[in-house]
């Protein structure tokens, strides 16, 4: 008898699946379900840089603290000032930062003066030493084209005291170090690392340096997280390969647990008889979701055991790096922050057409560079399977096809997301 339809099950080469959710109803419900870590510690300023601040910044002085000279010149009263004549000046001292003059500088004079230093008493504009004519050892000659105030700092006009400097949830950077040093502080208030527990599942994994038999493979998935946390503020605990086992997978899970804030795993979160994870979270802990409409990375569960929060990711090397990128990465940052994270995304020219059918968000592994008219343009990175771990190595963005993306011509506009606004 002919077998008229056969009847199958949502895979992840449809380019839909009623099971799944969209990109973003998966990003929201991530940050929905995390409230931001509160425990806070001090740490000298020189250990600070990359960490979250804990506390609004107020400056507590004037930066800088007193008007001041931006040039080696002369100080004078800006009153004094030629229209269209010569002007001779009495240098009547110096000033040098450190070492302010003390004295009134009046009508007629001038004081030798160099950067940094404070402005004499009386005086309010400086004059470039390479624009004076020094015609004795206390005399100099200065044109016109001077206008008053030029060439002076005003005190507090980088910051003034009382300013709000940095804001609670500020990762710091170089430049906030130097501009918290400016400001005196040498030690501040930061919030703590998220610690976060990894480890990769598959009886099939070896390790670096072992032989391989028939079916293995190296676990290059741990390498890949690893690279990726070691780029962001948090605590890493790696717990290497756990067998495909739900006992053993209960066990490390309960015991990450205990101390980690986020559980990240790779592997065995798929629909196979050796992938346990969802089964095991079900039992031991909660799943919000276990399927996004995106390729690559379908099969990804997000949920919570205990306290930690929980990151299933897929098996394929490409689809770890997407999923950790897209989602995992974000909230980790909220978790320290409690900022969202905002990702850099930039227009793009095509410079290849790119085939794409509606129902599901692509993550194209990509490569831009400027043209000669200083155009972005970018090209697909090689092959674009989720196994192909070597078109993340060759990429530097991902490019964007949106679910109702129906395809890219050549030349046509897409939007780009920078991996150096990722990492």
């Amino acid at each position: 008898m002919a077998i008229s339809s056969l009847i199958k099950q949502p895979s992840c080469a449809d380019d839909s699946d009623p099971l799944s959710i969209t990109v973003d109803e998966a990003r929201q419900q991530i940050l929905r379900s995390i409230t931001p870590l509160q425990t806070r510690e001090k740490l000298a300023l020189r250990s600070a840089l990359g960490r979250i601040l804990a506390e609004d910044i107020i400056s507590p002085i004037d930066v800088p603290a007193h008007t001041n000279s931006a040039m080696d010149g002369y100080a004078l009263n800006g009153q004094d000032l030629p229209r269209k004549d010569v002007l001779e000046l009495t240098v009547i001292g110096s000033a040098l930062a450190g070492q302010p003059y003390k004295g009134d500088c009046q009508s007629g004079q001038c004081v030798r003066i160099m950067t940094g230093a404070p402005m004499p008493a009386g005086s309010d504009t400086v004059i470039m030493q390479e624009q004076v004519e020094v015609v004795a050892e206390q005399r100099i000659r200065l044109g016109s084209g001077h206008r008053t105030g030029q060439n002076v700092r005003q005190a507090g006009e980088d910051i003034p005291k009382g300013a709000a400097v940095l804001a609670s949830g500020r990762q710091l950077a170089p430049a906030d170090l130097g501009v918290l040093a400016s400001l005196g502080f040498g030690e501040v208030t930061v919030r703590r690392r998220p610690r976060v527990a990894f480890f990769s599942t598959g009886d099939e994994l070896r390790s670096i340096g072992e032989t391989l038999g028939d079916g293995e493979i190296y676990d290059s998935n741990r390498y890949s997280l690893y690279g990726m946390l070691k780029r962001i503020d948090v605590e890493i605990l790696d717990l290497g390969v756990v067998r495909d086992d739900p006992e053993s997978l209960r066990l490390t899970l309960l015991n990450a647990a205990e101390t980690a804030d986020v559980i990240i795993t790779s592997g065995g979160v798929s629909v196979g008889e050796a992938d346990h994870i969802k089964s095991v979270l079900d039992d031991i802990g909660n799943t919000h979701f276990w399927k996004i409409a995106m390729k690559p990375g379908r099969p990804l569960t997000f949920g919570k055991v205990g306290q930690a929060h929980f990151f299933g990711l897929p098996g394929n090397p490409v689809a770890v790096m997407v999923t950790f990128y897209q989602f995992v990465q974000p909230a980790i940052h909220y978790l320290a922050s409690g900022e969202p994270a905002n990702p850099l995304t930039l227009r793009a020219r095509s410079v290849t057409r790119l085939q794409k059918k509606p129902g599901r968000y692509e993550f194209l592994r990509g490569h831009y560079t400027q043209d000669d008219r200083g155009e972005l343009i970018v090209e697909k990175a090689g092959l674009q399977g989720s196994g192909i771990l070597s078109s993340m190595s060759r990429a530097n963005c991902f490019i964007l096809l949106p679910e109702d993306n129906a395809g890219v011509e050549q030349d046509g506009q897409v939007i780009i997301q920078p991996f150096a606004g990722l990492i």
